[in-house]
């Protein structure tokens, strides 16, 4: 780099700086220009400039430790630690090789810190830098590090111990649905780094213990070594040799011992922290002056004591008053804070519910999903009181949401009054959907179809299929399943029944909002195929027609690829949703049949005689919004004929399905949907062509 190429602005040569520290130098630098002082000789200058960076080093770690909101925020601070011992060791190395060999020469050939050390600080005296030294090291060793060190000790045992409490806790939390899998992996890890920090500390604070003890026997090293060189090598009689190596070994052990003292202190403060996320100034100010009653009675004994006679009056009655003006403002700023607060109250109260006027905000919108349970039912959604009802209706929404393609809304739960204790009731968009009433503390033993014996209970209806059922004591349930009955619990018996209407009605779940989030996961893998759909071929509304009427039919949307390619493609040649959603049932033909018969290759079906299928699509066509163009003789001989064959069907255990022309399969599974939910409607073209069809029974011929 030429000289002109050199930064000479301040910002540009801390930008560097950064950009160093972050490469990950300027620690193996460090490390390295220690071992360089232990070793190699420093002139004078360089140890003025070193020590002068040990005491700004200590002073930034004390302060950082003051001013951090929460110990782990400083989770370096052992390291840094350990760092910084090494380098005031170093030094103390490097001044006692300069202080002997070249202390003879003069008072400041160690450099002009440590005669200032021992020349300003203690005044020349040796003796009583011995003696200030002494109350250092005292302070330091006996006070600071002896008690940091033993909280240490003691933080970093409590913390393990509690370690694996706190995981448990953070499992039951995730398991509860209290927080999620990011949050929960977050606290881990937060506990982790915590027990790591403090053991780390503990191990620390043997250091700055250890710092403590090798600089009182450096400096009887270096009184003794200096008193024998200057003797027996420079011809110095006892007193020269006394005074100025002394001086000048008490002055660098003064110069190591405060930046010794501040990290002992910065030690002691970190580890006595209580982890609350404010920095310790705050903590203070809150907790110390938050009372002025101490202030007050402190400034009392003080102005009582200034008054007694040989006292001096000017130090304790100017103190007594700085107290009591404190005290005083604290009272004024209370009393203003609790005006504030009432006048606050007043008007809360001037707009209260009954005064003011109404507004949006009071009209509350229905909820999308929503359960209302009796009052005695509530301890079913208290996890506290066992209640398991929450985590059911939790893996109901997530099996639901993967079977159909689209995220179910939460359940919103209420308690209401005007219900039976024991009677729940299942609401979309605010409509009741279902309703029944449990018995809590009993299970529901349901009947198969088949059983082997007759057990004790209530005799009841499933609310889910209305099988015939018994609730019966929890202790009856395992001779109630050798019997060949299903027995489940009472949060099992709501979970599935609600399970069952959001199954049944899942296309009143589907809005524009969640056909929109659908569309834009999509997008984020083929954004040119969404793009063109909507709204350039087709208006989202019509799109969201299109999914209820698969959703409908039990159709899942989770091969969103195909049913979006369908309708891109569909799109430019009509825009009604009846024949879009014929057009994407036949893409979804092979998901359809899987569904159906799984990997079976053959699919049993019925068909309708073709002199029947025409008098069938001749009246459908006459009213093809609602499919009850059918003659109603006719429409009561094939009901009747369907559900005999669809039981029959169902004593063989195979399903139930009905082959017709696309012209009519759409009004005739309008027609059947309610009344044989059982049967499936299929077109010809629907059926893949690999899938062999076998022709169970031709209605009308």
């Amino acid at each position: 780099m030429t000289p002109k190429s050199l930064p000479t602005d301040l910002p540009t040569v801390f930008n560097q700086f950064k950009l160093f520290a972050r490469g990950g130098l300027g620690a193996p630098l460090l490390v390295i220009a220690i071992l360089v002082m232990m070793i190699l000789p420093l002139p004078a200058i360089m140890l003025d400039m070193s020590f002068t960076f040990n005491i700004m080093l200590a002073l930034i770690i004390l302060l950082v430790t003051v001013y951090v909101n929460r110990p782990l925020e400083f989770g370096s601070f052992p390291t840094i630690l350990l760092v910084a011992t090494l380098l005031r060791l170093a030094l103390n190395i490097a001044s006692t090789r300069v202080v002997l060999l070249q202390g003879h020469e003069d008072s400041d050939a160690a450099g002009k810190v440590i005669e200032a050390f021992g020349e300003v600080v203690i005044g020349g005296n040796y003796v009583v830098g011995l003696v200030v030294f002494s109350i250092l090291v005292i302070i330091n060793f006996v006070v600071v590090t002896k008690g940091a060190g033993r909280i240490s000790e003691v933080t970093a045992r409590f913390t393990l111990d509690a370690l694996p409490g706190k995981q448990m806790s953070i499992d039951a939390d995730l398991n509860a649905g209290i927080i999620t899998q990011e949050q929960a992996r977050t606290r881990r890890e937060e506990v982790g780094r915590e027990a790591d920090f403090y053991g780390a500390m503990d191990g620390a604070s043997k250091f700055v213990r250890g710092d403590a003890v090798a600089g009182i026997i450096i400096l009887l090293i270096n009184m003794v070594g200096g008193l024998a060189i200057g003797m027996a090598q420079h011809d110095m009689n006892f007193s020269t040799a006394v005074e100025r190596y002394t001086l000048l070994t008490i002055g660098d052990g003064l110069v190591a011992q405060i930046p010794s003292l501040l990290l002992s202190t910065a030690s002691a403060i970190i580890i006595t922290r209580v982890s609350a996320a404010e920095d310790m100034g705050a903590q203070v100010t809150t907790q110390l002056f938050n009372n002025p009653k101490p202030l007050i009675v402190t400034a009392g004994i003080l102005a009582i004591i200034g008054l007694v006679p040989g006292m001096p009056h000017f130090a304790f009655l100017t103190l007594a008053s700085v107290a009591a003006g404190v005290a005083f403002w604290m009272v004024q700023r209370r009393q203003k804070a609790q005006r504030a607060s009432a006048a606050e109250e007043i008007k809360t109260e001037e707009v209260s519910p009954e005064n003011r006027e109404l507004s949006w905000d009071d009209v509350s919108p229905v909820d999308v999903v929503g359960l209302e349970i009796g009052y005695g039912l509530i301890p079913l959604v208290d996890a506290n009181q066992g209640g398991q009802l929450m985590s059911r209706i939790k893996g109901v929404r997530k099996k639901l949401s993967q079977d159909l393609g689209f995220l179910i809304h939460s359940v919103h739960i209420k308690d209401n009054l005007a219900l039976d204790p024991n009677t729940y009731r299942i609401c979309l968009h605010g409509v009741p959907m279902g309703e029944a009433t449990v018995h809590a503390g009993k299970d529901l033993a349901i009947n198969p179809g088949s059983v082997y014996g007759d057990i004790e209970g209530i005799k009841t209806k499933d609310p889910t299929f209305g099988l015939d059922a018994l609730w019966i004591e929890p202790s009856s349930a395992d001779h109630a399943r050798t019997l060949g009955y299903t027995v489940v619990d009472v949060s099992t018996v709501i979970a599935t029944h609600l399970s069952q209407i959001l199954k049944t009605h899942a296309s009143q779940l589907l809005g524009h909002e969640e056909a929109q989030q659908l569309l834009k996961i999509l997008g984020t893998k083929l954004p040119k195929l969404v793009e063109d759909l909507v709204p350039d071929i087709l208006p989202l509304s019509v799109v969201v027609k299109v999914m209820q009427n698969l959703l409908q039919e039990e159709i899942s949307l989770r091969d969103m690829r195909t049913i979006a390619e369908t309708l891109a493609e569909n799109g430019p040649k009509s825009q009604d949703p009846d024949v879009l959603t014929s057009v994407v049932r036949s893409a979804l033909g092979r998901q359809i049949v899987q569904k159906i018969v799984g990997l079976d290759e053959e699919l049993p079906v019925f068909t309708f005689d073709p002199s029947l299928e025409q008098i069938l699509l001749q009246s459908l066509q006459a009213t093809s919004d609602t499919g009850m163009g059918i003659e109603p003789g006719l429409a009561e001989r094939l009901h009747t004929s369907l559900a005999d064959l669809c039981q029959q069907q169902e004593l063989k255990g195979e399903p139930s399905v009905l082959l017709t022309p696309a012209l009519i399969r759409a009004g005739i599974a309008r027609w059947l949907r309610s009344s044989l939910p059982s049967l499936m409607v299929l077109s010809y073209n629907e059926v893949p062509s690999d899938r062999k069809i076998r022709i169970m029974a031709s209605i009308g011929a």
